[in-house]
C-alpha cells in the first residue's frame, strides 16, 4: 500500500452499493462488443464484451495460473521506490536499467524482470476503451519497451490495479471491469509480469477482483507472473496460492530501518505458506536509496533473502554506488534466496532484538541469519542442532558476507553490530576440517565516551572451532586522534575448543571530540592448526556523549545520539512532515500549539545518553492535529533498556496526555513510539513540551 501524504487514493476506498453494483455489472465496459483484435500495437481494438463475465465474478475451481512460473522467488527491478511518477521515469530510465543488469553482471546473478510500476499510462481510456501509454514518457508504446528489454534477455513487467483508478493521485485507469480486455493488451505487448495493486476498489470482494484478473491472464495463452498487491488485508497467503505466484503481506515499506523492521516481522511468521510458485511478499528492496547505512542495507538484503522473498531492486541504477552493487550482487546471499527447495526461513528465537532465523536449503545445509535489531552489539548464538542439522564430529561454515568458510565444533555465534546481520550456511557435509577454526570476536562494556575521559572496556576472542586457533592476537583501532591501548595481554599462543582471550583496555577519545558516533575496529588474527592465516573483523560504534546540564533541559535541544522514525526525520519543534527535514508544522495536539518537542511517526525511538545523573522526563503526548481522524500510536519512555512508562493506545480523539517516568540513573533514555498494533498509516505523534530534569 504506498504512502503518499495527504492522498485518500493511496488507500483502500469502500464505495457505495450503488458503486458496487455498477462494478459487478460491468463498470467503466464500452459499448461496443467487437471482439478484441489482439494484434501487437499499444492501442486500438474494442474492449471484449468478455470483461463483463470476468467482473461478474470468476469461480476459484478454474485452473490456477501455469504452475512452471516463479518457481523461485523473482527477481528484478521496479522503479516506484526511486522514482514515484515523476518524470523521470520513462522509457530511457527503463532501458538504462536493462542495459546495467547486463553490464553489471546482475542478469547473470539473477534478475530478470524489469518491472515498470504506476504512472506509464494516459489518465483516460482511449474510445475504444483500450490502455493507452503515455506517449511522452513512452513514445515507442509498451510493446516498443518489451521488445528491448527480451533483446537483453530480460523480461517485462507492468503494473495496474484491482480498482477504477491506480493508486497514483493524478488517477490513472484501473483494471476493475476491464480485466480481459487489459490482459489482452499485456499480452500483446509481451509483458511478462504484473503486479495487480488495490487502490478504489469500490468495496468489491478481494478474492473476486484477484481471481477475475487470473483468469483474463490466463485466457491470453501468455505466460505472465501475477503479483497480487493487496497488502495483506485479507491475508492471502491463506487463498491466493490457486491466484497468483505472488502476494503482498504487508503495506508499503519505504526507505528507513523502522519501515523495514516492521515489515520484517510481519512477513517472518508466515513461512509455512511459501513455496516454490507460492511467495510471501514483504515489498520491494530500498537497497541504495539512501534512507539506511550499508550496514541496515545489508540487513534488508539479507533477510530478504531468508525469507525467501521476491527481490526486486528498488533504486535507480544509473546512480548506485559500488556499495549499492556489492549488496545486491552477492550471488551467495541471492543463492539462498533462489534455493529451488523454497523453503521460507522460520524463527528460531528473537529474545531481546538477538533474531536466530534458520532456513532449510536443498543440499541439506542450513542458512542462519543471526539478526540484531538493537542499537549496540550483541553476541547472538545457536547451535548446529538447533538450526535442524545432524550430530556431526564438526560442521563447515561459510560466511556468506565475508565469503570465507570456518569450521566449527557445533556453536554458531557471532558479535552482530547494531542493526546488523551474519548471515551463515552451515552443513554436516565432512569437509570442514579443510577450514580454520570460527571464533567470536565481542567486546565487553558499554562504549559511551565522554571527550578526554578514558573508558575502560573488554574484548574477548572465543574459538568456536573443532580445532586449535594458535598463535593469536587481539588489535583494537579507532579513528585518528583517538587512543586505545592494551592493559592486559593482547596474544595467546593457542586457543582450544570454547577458550577465549580476554583483553582489557582504555578508550580516549580526544578532549573537543563533537558528540556523536565514531567506528571503531577490533580485530583478531590467529593461525589454524596447518598454519593457514586466518582473521575476523569485527566494526563498532563509539559515541561521544555530553552528560546533560543540571537542571530541566528541553529536550528538542539536546542533542540525541540515535534515531529512527516510521516515516522521515524525526523534527525538533515542529510536527512529522514525513519527506525531507524541515517540512512539519507547528506541533499541535487538541487544538493547543505547543511550542518546543519532537515531531515523530510510529514507529519510533529517539535516544539521549543521560549519564546516570538526571531523575525524571516528563511531556504532554498526543497524535499530532495534522492527520484528522486518523493515527493511533502508544507513547513510551525506557531507561537502560527497561520501560519506565507508558501512555497506552493513544488516538486523534485524545487529548494530550501527561507522560512522566522515573529515569533516575540510567545511563541512556530512549523515547518510543509505536504504532499501536494496527499498522502505522498517519501515525504522527508529538512529544510536546518535553524535559529531561537532571
Amino acid at each position: 500500500m504506498r504512502h503518499i501524504p495527504a492522498l485518500t487514493t493511496r488507500r483502500r476506498v469502500v464505495g457505495s452499493l450503488a458503486a458496487v453494483l455498477l462494478c459487478a455489472a460491468g463498470l467503466a465496459a464500452p459499448a461496443a462488443t467487437a471482439r478484441d483484435t489482439g494484434g501487437a500495437s499499444d492501442t486500438g481494438g474494442a474492449s471484449d464484451s468478455r470483461d463483463r463475465s470476468a467482473a461478474e465474478g470468476t469461480s476459484a475451481a478454474k485452473a490456477k495460473l501455469p504452475g512452471d512460473l516463479a518457481r523461485t522467488p523473482p527477481m528484478g527491478f521496479n522503479n516506484w521506490n526511486s522514482t514515484h511518477c515523476r518524470a523521470e521515469f520513462d522509457e530511457s530510465m527503463v532501458k538504462g536499467i536493462a542495459d546495467l543488469f547486463v553490464e553489471k553482471g546482475l542478469k547473470d546473478a539473477g534478475y530478470q524482470y524489469v518491472n515498470l510500476d504506476d504512472c506509464w499510462a494516459l489518465p483516460e481510456r482511449n474510445a475504444d476503451g483500450k490502455l493507452v501509454p503515455d506517449p511522452k514518457r513512452f513514445p515507442n508504446g509498451i510493446r516498443g519497451v518489451a521488445d528491448y528489454v527480451h533483446g537483453k534477455g530480460l523480461k517485462l513487467g507492468i503494473y495496474t490495479s484491482a480498482g477504477t483508478k491506480t493508486c497514483s493521485d493524478i488517477g490513472f485507469p484501473g483494471a476493475l471491469g476491464h480485466e480481459v480486455s487489459d490482459a489482452r493488451q499485456f499480452a500483446d505487448w509481451g509483458v511478462d509480469y504484473l503486479k495487480y495493486d488495490n487502490c478504489n476498489n469500490q468495496g468489491v470482494d478481494a478474492k473476486q477482483r484477484y481471481i477475475a484478473m487470473r483468469d483474463a491472464l490466463k485466457a491470453t495463452g501468455r505466460p505472465i507472473v501475477y503479483s497480487l498487491c493487496e497488502w495483506g488485508e485479507n491475508k492471502p497467503w491463506e487463498w491466493a496460492a490457486d491466484v497468483g505466484h505472488l502476494w503482498r503481506t504487508t503495506g508499503d515499506i519505504s526507505d528507513n530501518w523502522s519501515s523495514m523492521l516492521s515489515i520484517m516481522k510481519q512477513n517472518l511468521p508466515l513461512a509455512e505458506h511459501a513455496g516454490p510458485g507460492r511467495w510471501n511478499d514483504p515489498d520491494m528492496l530500498e537497497v541504495g536509496n539512501g534512507g539506511m547505512t550499508d550496514t541496515e542495507y545489508r540487513t534488508h538484503f539479507s533477510m530478504w533473502s531468508v525469507m525467501a522473498s521476491p527481490l526486486l531492486i528498488g533504486s535507480d541504477l544509473r546512480k548506485a554506488t559500488p556499495e549499492t552493487f556489492e549488496i545486491i550482487g552477492n550471488k551467495e546471499v541471492i543463492a539462498v534466496d533462489q534455493d529451488p527447495l523454497g523453503k521460507q526461513g522460520t524463527v528460531l528465537s528473537s529474545e531481546g532484538g538477538r533474531w536466530v532465523v534458520a532456513k532449510e536449503m536443498r543440499d541439506g545445509s542450513r542458512t542462519v541469519a543471526l539478526f540484531n535489531e538493537t542499537n549496540t552489539a550483541q553476541s547472538i548464538a545457536t547451535t548446529a542442532g538447533a538450526v535442524g542439522l545432524p550430530d556431526a564430529d564438526g560442521y563447515a561454515l561459510r560466511d556468506l558476507w565475508q565469503h570465507k568458510s570456518y569450521n566449527t565444533a557445533g556453536r554458531i555465534a557471532a558479535t552482530v553490530p547494531a542493526h546488523g546481520t551474519v548471515l551463515l550456511r552451515v552443513a554436516a557435509d565432512g569437509t570442514w576440517g579443510k577450514n580454520p577454526p570460527a571464533v567470536e570476536l565481542g567486546l565487553g562494556g558499554d562504549p559511551l565516551v565522554e571527550a578526554g575521559q578514558a573508558k575502560k572496556l573488554t574484548s574477548q576472542v572465543t574459538n568456536l572451532g573443532r580445532t586449535s586457533a594458535q598463535k593469536v592476537s587481539a588489535a583494537f583501532s579507532g579513528p585518528s586522534g583517538w587512543r586505545i591501548r592494551a592493559t592486559s595481554p593482547a596474544t595467546a599462543n593457542s586457543l582450544r575448543t570454547g577458550k577465549s582471550l580476554s583483553t582489557s583496555w582504555t578508550v580516549t577519545a580526544p578532549r573537543g571530540a563533537a558528540p556523536g558516533a565514531y567506528d571503531l575496529t577490533l580485530k583478531t588474527t590467529y593461525r589454524s592448526p596447518g598454519g593457514a592465516r586466518a582473521q575476523s573483523v569485527l566494526p563498532l560504534t563509539a559515541h561521544v556523549v555530553v552528560a546533560p546540564p543540571a537542571g530541566d533541559s528541553a529536550v528538542s535541544d539536546l542533542p540525541w545520539m540515535s534515531t529512527v522514525n516510521g516515516w522521515g526525520p524525526v523534527e525538533k519543534d515542529t510536527s512529522n512532515g514525513e519527506e525531507a527535514a524541515g517540512d512539519g508544522k507547528p506541533l499541535t495536539i487538541g487544538g493547543a500549539v505547543y511550542a518546543k518537542g519532537l515531531g515523530v511517526h510510529a514507529a519510533s525511538a529517539v535516544e539521549y545518553y543521560t549519564g546516570g545523573s538526571c531523575e525524571k522526563v516528563a511531556a504532554r503526548v498526543g497524535v499530532d492535529d495534522e492527520k484528522g481522524a486518523k493515527g493511533t500510536v502508544t507513547f513510551e519512555i525506557w531507561a537502560d533498556g527497561k520501560k519506565a512508562a507508558s501512555t497506552g493506545v493513544l488516538t486523534n480523539a485524545d487529548a494530550a496526555r501527561s507522560l512522566t517516568a522515573d529515569v533516575s540513573g540510567a545511563q541512556v533514555v530512549r523515547l518510543v513510539v509505536t504504532d499501536g498494533g494496527d499498522g502505522r498509516d498517519s501515525d504522527h505523534a508529538d512529544w510536546a513540551e518535553p524535559v529531561l530534569s537532571c
